[in-house]
């Protein structure tokens, strides 16, 4: 069996035998009402058109207009919210999530900053220092030169004049070189900064070992490298003539170079004649006839020690034998 389905509300009213049997009955008590001092309904609904209304609304009806339930909610509810309150509620809730960040972030903030600030400053004193040291602040006003012997400090000074007034960050290196590489006796040297106004030269020079005959008859003074550090006419005196094959630039020469260096100055001042026909045959003569056999250039400082050893134990003897050091024999 089918169940009834629901009535709908706007649907209009069935009227049964029962409620037709009613009606009279109904509208005899509404006709007395109003004779007793009540309202018609007639008056009513007069009075709703009077006033311009539209006249009642059936219960359990709803309008078709919308709008009016909208407007009943705003009433009840409050002010209908604009573009302008959605703004500022997102402006404010933005604030506070940028003091929550701000006040979470404190600490690294704090630790960003005197990291800037450290580099900051070391940026100051460095580029303070930079500065200073290329202004006339640290000019060159004195050179001293140092470790000289045979030169005059002052030939050096003189040719390094115009470093003058320079600041000592910026010396001219190859100014420098060309100046000095006019002095054969310098074998090296080292410039030294000392501000705020002092450039100091360190020297080492040449240690002549010999002397060398030339064609024509002229001497020359040489280191063992062979350079030329003076030529006089007649052969200097305290210098040992030195006499190998094919001039300075063999080997023969470069080994009785270093045998005689590593003499003593007053030993090798008593040696007459250093003579080589290769780097391993060196062989002294001193000035008092004493013959001594070198050998090769090879251990030359252990050599130097036995051979003064000799010499002090056998003062008189005619040869001296340090070509190997550890067994010396004397003649």
């Amino acid at each position: 069996m089918r169940r009834p389905s629901a009535i709908p509300a706007s649907a209009p009213p069935v009227e049964t035998d029962d409620v037709r049997e009613a009606e009279p009955e109904r509208i005899g008590r509404r006709e007395a009402g109003a004779s007793e001092g009540g309202i018609a309904p007639e008056a009513v609904a007069s009075s709703g058109a009077a006033d311009g209304g539209a006249g009642p609304i059936p219960l359990g009806r709803r309008t078709a207009d919308p709008s009016a339930e909208d407007d009943t909610v705003e009433a009840g509810g409050g002010a209908p919210l604009t573009a302008r309150d959605v703004w500022q509620a997102s402006r404010a809730r933005r604030r506070a999530l940028r003091s929550e960040i701000r006040r979470f972030t404190q600490r690294s903030r704090r630790r960003r900053i005197g990291w800037i600030v450290g580099a900051a400053l070391a940026l100051l004193v460095v580029g303070g220092s930079v500065g200073a040291a290329y202004s006339p602040l640290f000019a060159v006003r004195t050179i001293t030169v140092e470790g000289t012997g045979a030169l005059k400090p002052g030939d050096v000074q003189k040719a390094l004049a115009d470093q003058l007034g320079r600041p000592l960050a910026l010396v001219d290196p190859s100014a420098v070189k060309a100046a000095l590489v006019r002095f054969p006796l310098i074998e090296t040297y080292r410039l030294e900064a000392h501000p705020p106004h002092d450039l100091v030269v360190r020297i080492v020079e040449r240690t002549p070992v010999g002397a060398v005959a030339q064609k024509d008859g002229r001497f020359t003074v040489v280191d063992v490298a062979g350079v030329v550090l003076s030529t006089a006419e007649q052969r200097p005196a305290g210098y040992a003539l030195i006499e190998t094959p094919d001039g300075t630039g063999t080997p023969a020469f470069a080994a009785v170079g270093t045998a005689l260096r590593s003499l003593p100055a007053e030993l090798r001042a008593q040696v007459d004649t250093a003579t080589a026909s290769t780097p391993d045959d060196i062989v002294l003569q001193l000035a008092g006839g004493a013959k001594i056999v070198w050998g090769s250039a090879d251990q030359s400082a252990e050599k130097t020690l036995a051979l003064q050893a000799l010499m002090k134990a056998n003062p008189a003897a005619t040869s001296y034998d340090v070509s190997s050091p550890g067994v010396g024999v004397v003649g």
